[in-house]
């Protein structure tokens, strides 16, 4: 398989400075609440921003599509969208990043991406850099799971294949995602804690193991690979069963492919993880420990939302027991 030329940006874009790489649940809540005050947006702002810098664009039907950690989406027309942060201080930060990377990696695809097609600059109406991207159909996968297995495999196994080249010389660093998982033993044993307590992990010990023997496996000695860096389940669409999209490319970083080798675990149905691994041809011990990271402050997350607390996510409880389920059962091989 040939690789590609390295993808530079289109202008320098500056590091963001996302304070939750995989931390626990209750400290990726925390931040969010510390972070400036949620900004409030409506249809006929975001029309009114597109009239002052993209008026080419502003007579398309804005309607509202969905609110993530940073930003909101809304729908303009059928075919674009407009991404505005409004939850975090690095937002707008993370889509410069994309607009910069994303153009020049997409083609290399072999699903959709949201692409970034125009940069909004700040101004009075709204103090923030924001982008109009394509828009990519479909739902995510913690509220339309994965019903195809051995198809949705093969599709993220090819996904991953063609996003994992060298990155180039000056590629965003991964700010904790993509480095070595022993960066991360202090948060797993808290997430591990936390989630012990609330009931939400039936075998803590067998959890553990799973992570001893991650943190354990030899270091990545390979060259700084590109990664999407945040492969859960809210960020990767399906259609009829199987995988038709991913989307925010906010932690797109350079490094351990390892980090997004966790995906199988907490997208995949039972057995499908194996159908991904023999496709793609990955080592296995560093992407448990990625996974089982994951799994936990997708527990917690989940829980909160159960809760009612804010930042909760409660579709995200069910895909990050499974995810578990699935990774206590590789200790016992």
């Amino acid at each position: 398989m040939n690789s590609p030329g390295p993808i530079g940006p289109r202008s320098p874009v500056p590091e963001p400075v996302r304070g939750f790489p995989l931390r626990p649940a209750a400290a990726r809540l925390a931040l969010l609440r510390m972070t400036q005050p949620k900004i409030e947006i409506t249809a006929e702002a975001v029309r009114e921003l597109l009239r002052e810098q993209h008026p080419d664009l502003a007579d398309r039907p804005v309607t509202f599509g969905a609110r993530g950690w940073d930003s909101q989406l809304w729908r303009l027309g059928d075919d674009l969208a407009v991404r505005l942060p409004w939850a975090t201080d690095s937002a707008d930060a993370l889509l410069r990043k994309e607009h910069a990377w994303v153009p020049g990696l997409a083609p290399q695809l072999p699903l959709p991406v949201p692409v970034p097609q125009r940069l909004g600059e700040p101004s009075d109406r709204f103090a923030r850099h924001w982008t109009v991207t394509t828009w990519v159909p479909g739902d995510p996968a913690d509220r339309a799971p994965v019903t195809r297995g051995a198809e949705a495999a093969g599709a993220l196994a090819a996904f991953l294949t063609a996003l994992h080249r060298p990155a180039p010389e000056g590629a965003p660093a991964g700010r904790g995602r993509g480095g070595p998982l022993a960066e991360h033993a202090e948060g797993f044993a808290r997430a591990l804690a936390e989630a012990t307590e609330l009931g939400l992990v039936p075998d803590p010990d067998a959890a553990r193991a799973v992570w001893e023997d991650a943190a354990a496996a030899p270091v990545w000695t390979g060259p700084a690979l590109w990664l999407h860096g945040d492969l859960h389940p809210a960020n990767v669409l399906t259609a009829e069963g199987t995988i038709c999209g991913v989307i925010d490319f906010g932690d797109l970083c350079a490094g351990d492919p390892a980090c997004d080798l966790a995906a199988p675990w907490i997208l995949l149905p039972d057995g499908a993880a194996d159908d991904f691994h023999r496709a793609y041809g990955a080592a296995l011990r560093r992407a448990r420990g990625w996974a089982l990271l994951r799994a936990l402050g997708g527990l917690l997350i989940g829980e909160a939302g159960r809760l009612g607390r804010p930042g909760g996510q409660p579709t995200w409880a069910p895909p990050a027991a499974a995810s578990l389920r699935r990774l206590v059962a590789t200790a016992h091989r």
